[in-house]
């Protein structure tokens, strides 16, 4: 197997078992419908991933952490006005939910419930994205300030803590009530927050209400 044909098979191998961790949770998912989905044998799952542990944690690093990069990361890095960026990404977050989104709910928070309370090498997977996503909002808050969209006194490293759990926070409330609109409340608070540390107030429309 070349290089690349490898590099296909072991990405097919991770997104399958991103799917089945997300539909039922890591415990509970399953092997035998991983290698459904590949069509591979278990030889060749274990050739990549000696153990469900290890593709449970490259799963983290390399399907959900690489989703945030670009869902998040990357745009406010390369925003010219990365806080005008951050109110776009939450809008557009909210007008993409839908039933199914909302039904399997945030991957990263499911696992953050079921497997830090378990496990120290999940936690400490899971804790590194929680700082690298709080680490892109302070500094597109920061950025922010000196754009004078974001008021001096304002303390970025404690907003953007509080943006990243109330995001979170949006998805699990709207999970257990299985509501899009719920969702959607949500993330116009969320926005409303971030719009609530400018020098003034900003109007806007809520378009996601």
């Amino acid at each position: 197997m070349d290089t690349r044909q490898s590099d296909l098979t072991r990405d097919r191998i991770l997104h399958a078992a991103f799917d089945e961790i997300h539909r039922n949770g890591f415990q509970a998912a399953s092997i035998a419908n991983i290698l459904g989905d590949t069509g591979l044998t278990k030889g060749a799952l274990y050739h990549y991933f000696p153990a469900k542990h290890t593709l449970g944690l490259a799963v983290i690093d390399e399907v959900i952490r690489e989703g945030l990069e670009e869902m998040v990361f990357r745009p406010l890095r390369e925003a010219e006005q990365p806080v005008t960026e951050l109110l776009n990404i939450m809008q557009r977050k909210a007008e993409h939910a839908d039933d199914d989104t909302i039904r399997l709910g945030c991957p990263l928070n499911n696992l953050m419930q079921e497997m830090s309370p378990l496990d120290e090498a999940f936690k400490a997977r899971l804790t590194l994205i929680l700082k690298a996503w709080q680490k892109a909002i302070r500094n597109a808050l920061e950025t922010g300030q000196r754009q004078r969209q974001i008021r001096a006194d304002v303390d970025c490293e404690a907003a953007a803590l509080f943006i990243v759990s109330a995001w979170e926070g949006c998805w699990g409330v709207a999970k257990n009530m299985q509501s899009v609109k719920t969702f959607r409340l949500c993330i116009t608070q969320l926005q409303d927050y971030v719009l609530s540390l400018g020098p003034r107030s900003r109007p806007r429309n809520k378009q996601t209400q």
